[in-house]
C-alpha cells in the first residue's frame, strides 16, 4: 500500500503521515521547497517537491499511489479571496485530476465544518452552508461540491472529512497560541464562554480519517469530525487551565462589543492593505461567542465510531507537548 499526503509538513498532515507509517504504509509527501519540515524529522517518507497549484509537479507524487489524503490548503480567516480560491479550490481540482489520471483508488478530502456557519447546534452533514462565508469556508465548500460532481465521471472513490476545532500535538496555529495567551493573562472569554464548541483531538481526527479511507461505506460520503462532546468554551477553558495548573482568568467580553472591535480591526487591515494578521476577526468572535456544534451521529451509524482519547487525556497530552517545545 502506498499513499500520498499533501500538506504533510503541517499540523494535521504530519500526524496523518506518522500514523500511516505505523500501519506499514509507504508514504509519499508533497511539500514545497520552502516548507518547514520540522514535523517530518526522522520519518521515513518519499519526498516530492511541488505545489498543488502547479499541476505538472503533482504527477510524480501520485504515480503508483493507492490513496491520496488531500490535507493541503490555506486555513485562515484573513486574506484575499483570490488566494483562497487558487489554493483551496483550484488546487484541489489539480490534485484530484492528477490522482484520477494516475488511477488512484481513493481520494480523501480534508474539508471543514466552517461552511456550516455559527449559531447552531447538532448540525448534520445534510445541513446547507451558511450565507456570507469567509473565503476559506466558501472555497472549501466549492472544492467539496466539485469533487462530488467529479466522482460521477471518474473511476476514483471519493470521501470527505469535515473537522471541527482541531487541537493537539504539532498545533502551532490554535492551541499553542491559545495557551500562550492564557499563561500571559491576555485571555478573555466571549459572553463568559457559554456557547457550545466542537473540539476534536488530533489523534481522534486521524482515527476518523484513516477509518473512512478504508471503509467501502464511506465512498461518496462526507463526515463531520469532532469528539462528539456537548461542551461549552468555558468548560473547555476550565479543564485546560487545570492541566496548566493555573486559575482561569475571570474575564469576559460581551459578544456585541467583541464583534464591533473585530470589525474595526478587520476593516482597518482591509482599508490599509496590511499584510499582517488582524488581532481580532469576526470569525474568531463568532467561533467563541456563538454555538458551533456538530453531530457525529453519521460516524456512529456507519461505523459505530466513538473517540478513543477523552478530553481529559487529550488536554493532558496537549499540555505535555506544549511544555516540551517551550
Amino acid at each position: 500500500m502506498k499513499a500520498l499526503v499533501t500538506g504533510a509538513n503541517g499540523f494535521i498532515g504530519s500526524n496523518v503521515v506518522k500514523r500511516l507509517l505505523k500501519e506499514g504504509v509507504e508514504v509519499n509527501v508533497l511539500v514545497r521547497k520552502s516548507s518547514d519540515l520540522t514535523f517530518l524529522e526522522s520519518v521515513n517518507v518519499n519526498y516530492f517537491y511541488g505545489d498543488i497549484t502547479d499541476y505538472p509537479t503533482l504527477e510524480p507524487a501520485v504515480k503508483g499511489v493507492d490513496k491520496v489524503y488531500h490535507v493541503a490548503g490555506l486555513a485562515a480567516d484573513w486574506g484575499p479571496y483570490e488566494k483562497f480560491e487558487k489554493i483551496n479550490f483550484k488546487g484541489t481540482i489539480n490534485v484530484a485530476k492528477a490522482a484520477a489520471a494516475a488511477r488512484v483508488r481513493r481520494f480523501i478530502q480534508i474539508s471543514t465544518v466552517a461552511f456550516h456557519g455559527f449559531g447552531k447546534t447538532n448540525v448534520t452533514e445534510d445541513d446547507p452552508p451558511a450565507e456570507n462565508l469567509i473565503p476559506y469556508a466558501e472555497t472549501k465548500w466549492m472544492a467539496e461540491q466539485w469533487l462530488w460532481e467529479y466522482a460521477k465521471v471518474v473511476n476514483m472513490e471519493i470521501t470527505a472529512v469535515r473537522p471541527g476545532n482541531v487541537f493537539g500535538i504539532n498545533d502551532r496555529t490554535f492551541i499553542s497560541k491559545y495557551i500562550d495567551a492564557m499563561l500571559a493573562g491576555k485571555f478573555a472569554e466571549v459572553n463568559h464562554g457559554r456557547s457550545k464548541t466542537c473540539p476534536v483531538y488530533i489523534e481522534n481526527l486521524v482515527d476518523i480519517i484513516l477509518l473512512v479511507s478504508k471503509e467501502e461505506k464511506a465512498v461518496g460520503n462526507a463526515y463531520l469530525a469532532t469528539d462528539g462532546l456537548d461542551i461549552t468554551w468555558h468548560e473547555f477553558n476550565t479543564l485546560l487551565a487545570e492541566k496548566l495548573q493555573i486559575k482561569l482568568k475571570n474575564s469576559s467580553i460581551p459578544f456585541g462589543l467583541a464583534m464591533a472591535a473585530a470589525k474595526i480591526y478587520y476593516g482597518v487591515h482591509t482599508l490599509l492593505h496590511l499584510k499582517s494578521e488582524p488581532f481580532l476577526t469576526p470569525y474568531r468572535i463568532n467561533n467563541g461567542g456563538l454555538d458551533y456544534h456538530f453531530s457525529i451521529q453519521k460516524l456512529k451509524d456507519h461505523f459505530n465510531y466513538s473517540p478513543k482519547v477523552n478530553l481529559d487525556e487529550a488536554l493532558t497530552r496537549t499540555v505535555n507537548w506544549y511544555r516540551s517545545i517551550k
